[in-house]
C-alpha cells in the first residue's frame, strides 16, 4: 500500500511529465514562429479572413471579454481570492502558490516576448526582433494560469467534489478560448501567439500544481 509521501511523489511526477509535454508544445510553436513555418502561413490566412464587426454595446462587451486575460485584472482577482483562502484556512500556501505562478508567468512569457520582439497583426506586417511584444500572448497565458490556479485553490481548500472540479476546469478552458477568439476578432494577436500562450500558460499551471502536490499541507482537503 502506498504511503502519503509516495502518493504525492507519484502525483508530482505525473504533473511534471504533463508540464514538460505542454512546454514542448510551446517550444514547437516557437520554432514555427522563428522559422516562419507553415503555422505562420496559417497566421496570415486567419488574420486576412473577414471578421465580424462589433460596435456600441457589443464592442464594449467584446473588450470586457478580452479583459478576462488582462494581466492586471487576473493578478488582482487571484491575489484577493488567495488572500481570502489563506486567511480562512490560516495558511500562507494559497498566497505562495499565487505569487509563484505570477512570478513564473511574467518571467517566462516576458523573456520570450523580449527575445522574439514580434510585431502585432494590427501593425500590418509580421516581423521578429522589431521591438514588438506579440509572442507569446500574455492574455492567453494569463487566462490559463491565473484562472487555473484560482480554480485549483478553490478545489483544494473548499468542499468541492470531483464533478464540481471538472466544471471549474471547463470554466477555465471556456474563459481561455473566449479570450483567444476575441483576440483574433480584434486583430490583437496572431494565431500562433495565442497557441503559444495557451501551451506555456498550461505548462506553468501544471508545474505549480506539481510543486503543491509534492509538499504536504494539512490545510488542504484533497
Amino acid at each position: 500500500m502506498q504511503t502519503e509521501t509516495q502518493l504525492r511523489r507519484k502525483q508530482m511526477d505525473r504533473a511534471l511529465r504533463w508540464s514538460l509535454l505542454l512546454f514542448t508544445g510551446f517550444l514547437l510553436v516557437t520554432q514555427q514562429v522563428l522559422t516562419f513555418g507553415p503555422l505562420v502561413e496559417y497566421d496570415k490566412k486567419i488574420n486576412s479572413d473577414p471578421k465580424p464587426q462589433f460596435e456600441g454595446f457589443a464592442g464594449f462587451l467584446l473588450r470586457r471579454l478580452d479583459d478576462l486575460g488582462l494581466r492586471g485584472l487576473t493578478a488582482t482577482v487571484l491575489i484577493i481570492a488567495a488572500s481570502f483562502i489563506a486567511y480562512k484556512f490560516k495558511t500562507w500556501r494559497p498566497l505562495n502558490l499565487a505569487f509563484l505562478s505570477l512570478i513564473l508567468l511574467n518571467l517566462v512569457v516576458g523573456t520570450f516576448k523580449l527575445f522574439l520582439g514580434r510585431t502585432k497583426p494590427r501593425d500590418g506586417f509580421d516581423l521578429l526582433h522589431a521591438g514588438g511584444m506579440s509572442y507569446p500572448s500574455g492574455h492567453a497565458s494569463n487566462a490559463v494560469l491565473s484562472w487555473g490556479i484560482l480554480a485549483y485553490l478553490i478545489y483544494r481548500y473548499a468542499k468541492v467534489d470531483r464533478y464540481q472540479g471538472r466544471l471549474a476546469s471547463a470554466g477555465v478552458a471556456a474563459i481561455s478560448l473566449t479570450v483567444c477568439v476575441v483576440s483574433l476578432i480584434r486583430h490583437t494577436h496572431w494565431f500562433t501567439d495565442l497557441l503559444g500562450g495557451l501551451f506555456v500558460g498550461s505548462a506553468l499551471l501544471v508545474a505549480v500544481i506539481a510543486v503543491d502536490r509534492y509538499v504536504p499541507s494539512k490545510s488542504q482537503l484533497h
